[in-house]
């Protein structure tokens, strides 16, 4: 692979990062002005993808937002009393009920990839923003699991968790979950190509 290539390839690698880390701190809570701003002032390159649509939509989206009404809105769509409308957890969308066989499952290839949780949140590692900040690490590492964990972690049922954030009545948070959709499905394609149709098992030793 010639520099020039490498170069854009790692450019490639960092954005990804980014947009992960970006869909986390959304998920976990409500932009702060700071953000908001920076998502409405965003330029996008119109190519004509499903992704550059989206995130039009959601700088858009931004621009007409409030900061109170998000932060009511976060509340309603994702954490709720009880629940939100939306659960954002592997195993309610993969095995029907909260801390099931899903979070698991995730727990010991966290424990083999040497993740810990942080003692600051409360949340299950299996929520969707969790999943994302693993992912940007693991991009940030360079490391060869990418394929692997968003496979057995990701791919089974966050395009459908953000596909039904993308239904809900607040323009800022269905924008949200529509490019989420959208991200996931790229990233699934592209870590399939990169992985070459076969993804590598996490082996504990």
């Amino acid at each position: 692979m010639t520099d020039a290539a490498l170069s854009t390839l790692k450019e490639a690698d960092a954005l990804r990062a980014d947009i992960y880390r970006l869909l986390a701190s959304l998920l976990r809570q409500a932009p702060d002005a700071e953000l908001l701003e920076w998502l409405a002032d965003l330029s996008i390159d119109q190519d004509g993808s499903r992704l550059a649509e989206c995130w039009k939509a959601l700088s858009e989206a931004a621009k007409a937002a409030h900061i109170e009404q998000l932060q009511r809105a976060h509340f309603n769509h994702l954490v709720g009393v009880i629940q939100g409308e939306v659960v954002p957890y592997a195993s309610w969308y993969r095995n029907g009920e909260l801390m099931e066989a899903a979070l698991v499952a995730l727990r010991r290839d966290l424990k083999v990839l040497g993740f810990v949780r942080s003692e600051h949140t409360r949340d299950p590692e299996d929520h969707l923003a969790a999943l994302c900040e693993v992912m940007a690490m693991l991009i940030d590492a360079e490391s060869q699991e990418q394929a692997y964990f968003f496979s057995q972690h990701l791919a089974p049922w966050a395009a459908n968790c953000c596909a039904d954030l993308g239904q809900v009545d607040t323009a800022f948070y269905a924008a949200l979950g529509q490019l989420g959709s959208a991200f996931m499905e790229s990233e699934q394609a592209r870590l399939r190509v990169d992985a070459g149709q076969t993804t590598v098992r996490i082996v504990e030793l």
